[in-house]
């Protein structure tokens, strides 16, 4: 066998030169999409040519230096930055736990980008100190119930450096103040003491409500009872006297009348004697003509008299008032359904308190008793103001 002759391969005439025109075309790409940045809408860029300050490239499309530029990105758009929760201790000696949030925007990007390394850790940092000084000058009731205020100081001692960084900050929201377990049980406690407080006011002005309200339902009753018994009584004295009179003018008609029979008796007797003259006293003889024309309703002439009857003249009436019954007892209706409305008026008052009697609400009497530490005070209170509203 024999050995295999080795033959040098020579290049293609002209491979060298594609070889080299494709480098060329590689260079030239890379170095046009170096030359080239797009910038975002939302965004600025700071140009660096060896390192050094350039300039901001806008929106849009921007030709930089190949090769020895280099662009640093910023967000123009308001930005949220969690604030890590801290641990403070409040002016009255309490430790409390809170975080936030801060809304920052990019006003100058050439400050953000020379004057400050990290613009979003920095405000980061910077928010969680300031958060700390403010929660440690505020007392423990202000720190749960002034968050705007915490805000605003927080915002406040934000301001000066971050204008220096070309940095705005919009708006800072504290999310929660927490404070130690142990305060929140003594806080509870608190809360609980107070709501009993509160049911024990409550409790007494319903009981002094009610008192009074039994005291005016009794005073009403009493009122139309004795309006009752006042009526009763006028009517029981009328009906009295209108008997007593009737009594007296019935004695006086029947004394008349037993007269006339016993003057008819001797006259009967006289009219069987034999003697054919009589002799009548005048008075009897007034009294039969009276009487005769009383009964038969003749027209003999008398001396214009006639037996009295059971009618009242008008002075016996006004004696007796019994013209002035019906206005006697109008009146007495009158007054007594305007006592009975002015009571239902005092009632309802009472019902919506706006009564005379000036019972105060509960929150009013809770703000006064602001100042007294023993609940049996407040009752002891409460009970004597009770018995001089019933007095």
């Amino acid at each position: 066998m024999g050995v295999p002759m080795l033959v040098p391969l020579q290049a293609a005439p002209g491979g060298g030169f594609m070889i080299v025109g494709l480098l060329i075309l590689v260079l030239a790409i890379i170095t046009i999409w170096q030359a080239v940045e797009i910038v975002d809408a939302t965004e600025k860029r700071a140009l660096t040519v060896f390192g050094e300050y350039r300039k901001l490239l806008e929106p849009g499309i921007n030709f930089v230096p190949p090769f020895v530029s280099a662009t640093h990105r910023f967000d123009m758009r308001t930005q949220t930055l969690d604030v890590p929760r801290q641990e403070a201790i409040t002016r009255d000696n309490s430790p409390v736990t809170a975080d936030a949030v801060v809304y920052i925007k990019v006003m100058d990007a050439k400050k953000a980008f020379l004057e400050v390394e990290d613009y979003k850790r920095a405000v980061s940092n910077l928010a969680q100190t300031t958060l700390r000084a403010v929660l440690g000058d505020m007392e423990l009731d202000d720190t749960l119930n002034k968050r705007q205020e915490i805000n605003a100081k927080i915002r406040r001692e934000l301001d000066e450096p971050t204008d220096e960084w070309g940095i705005r900050v919009e708006s800072v929201e504290v999310r929660e103040v927490n404070p130690s377990k142990d305060v929140q049980q003594a806080m509870e406690q608190q809360t609980s003491a107070e709501r009993k407080r509160r049911a024990m006011i409550l409790e007494a002005q319903g009981e002094r409500r009610s008192a009074i309200e039994t005291a005016e339902g009794e005073k009403q009753s009493n009122i139309i009872r004795a309006q009752g018994e006042k009526q009763s009584q006028i009517l029981e004295a009328q009906g009295d006297a209108v008997s007593t009179v009737l009594r007296a003018k019935s004695a006086e008609s029947m004394g008349e009348r037993a007269v006339i029979e016993k003057g008819m008796e001797t006259l009967e007797s006289i009219g069987q004697g034999e003697s054919t003259t009589f002799v009548l006293p005048q008075e009897l003889s007034s009294l039969v003509g009276r009487y005769g024309k009383h009964l038969t309703g003749s027209d003999v002439q008398t001396d214009g008299q006639s037996l009295d009857s059971l009618d009242f003249d008008s002075e016996t009436r006004e004696l007796l008032g019994l013209d002035n019954i019906e206005e006697i007892l109008g009146q007495i209706d009158e007054e007594a359904e305007m006592d009975v409305e002015a009571m239902e008026q005092e009632a309802q008052a009472i019902k919506e308190g706006d009564d005379p009697t000036n019972i105060k609400s509960a929150d009013e009497v809770i703000e006064e008793m602001d100042d007294v530490e023993d609940v049996e005070d407040i009752e002891e209170m409460d009970d004597a103001e009770l018995e001089k509203e019933l007095e």
